[in-house]
């Protein structure tokens, strides 16, 4: 499993048409190969950031969705409210944690 960390920084002003254009596009990443889970959380010390984190069968899975046609929708929905271009990185699990 591969996790799928991205910064996003929108406009303030913009966060309520960005939360509204996620929502959106939650279909694409259900349908994507690969993709397990999606969710987008809202931080709360910085206004307009948000952490989009998608749970992939493994980076492959995600790397195949960025050269999808669901990819090119979810950036046409979103891309317009990004400040700046999103910090993507990816997690691996080490077996430390647990799960809630």
């Amino acid at each position: 499993m591969a996790t799928e960390i991205a910064r996003i920084d929108i406009d303030p002003g913009d966060t309520d048409a960005f939360v509204a254009a996620a929502g959106e596009a939650v279909a694409l990443f259900r349908g994507a190969p690969g993709c397990r889970a999606m969710r987008l959380l809202r931080s709360h010390e910085a206004p307009g950031r948000f952490w989009l984190i998608v749970e992939w069968h493994d980076v492959a899975a995600h790397e195949a969705f960025r050269q999808s046609p669901a990819f090119a929708g979810w950036r046409a929905l979103v891309g317009p409210y990004f400040a700046a271009p999103p910090a993507v990185e990816h997690g691996l699990p080490v077996g430390v944690g647990f799960e809630a």
